[in-house]
């Protein structure tokens, strides 16, 4: 591997720092796993050009979507690092979100709500299904970068992990 250009660093998925850190079987399983949702985020972001294709899809937006200082956040949001993806389809006045999550398959949140903090909107997203469990996504969106951040809480493993978040275009 040529060495980067002087000024510039190297940084490495998250999911390879982990992995160093556990035994070589679940280091690969990590890595086999990351790859697949990656793939499948691929595929889920090519397949989402055209049309929708369900009719949980076709659902209207709450009424107050235009009037809302939450619309800023609609849209898909996908994190780099895995292919996770957050489809936020409509935010009312009072900061509850119509919200799903793909990991690469569809899984609702028991809770997806934001807020004003100041000149900062936060989003607070808890994942009941699938295993999750009570994991959640604090976030915070940065609208000079028009990207999320913030932490992801695994529950099961009660690991704490610092995510991002960017716009599909």
């Amino acid at each position: 591997m040529k060495p980067a250009p002087r000024g510039y660093r190297l940084r490495r998925p998250a999911t390879e720092v982990l992995a160093e850190s556990m035994n070589p079987g679940r280091r690969r399983a990590v890595l086999r796993a990351s790859a697949r949702t990656v793939l499948a985020g691929l595929v889920l972001a090519a397949g989402s050009a055209g049309p929708p294709a369900t009719a949980q899809w076709k659902a209207a937006p709450p009424a107050s979507v235009s009037e809302s200082p939450f619309g800023v956040l609609q849209g898909r949001w996908v994190r780099p690092d895995g292919g996770y993806m957050i489809t936020i389809k409509g935010a009312d006045a009072s900061g509850r979100l119509d919200a799903a999550y793909a990991n690469p398959n569809p899984l609702p949140f028991s809770k997806a709500e934001a807020r004003r903090d100041g000149d900062t909107l936060r989003i607070f997203l808890e994942l009941r299904a699938g295993g999750y469990n009570g994991s959640t996504y604090t976030l915070a969106y940065d609208a000079a970068n028009d990207v999320l951040k913030g932490v992801y809480f695994q529950a099961v493993a009660q690991q704490r992990f610092n995510v991002t978040f960017v716009r599909a275009r």
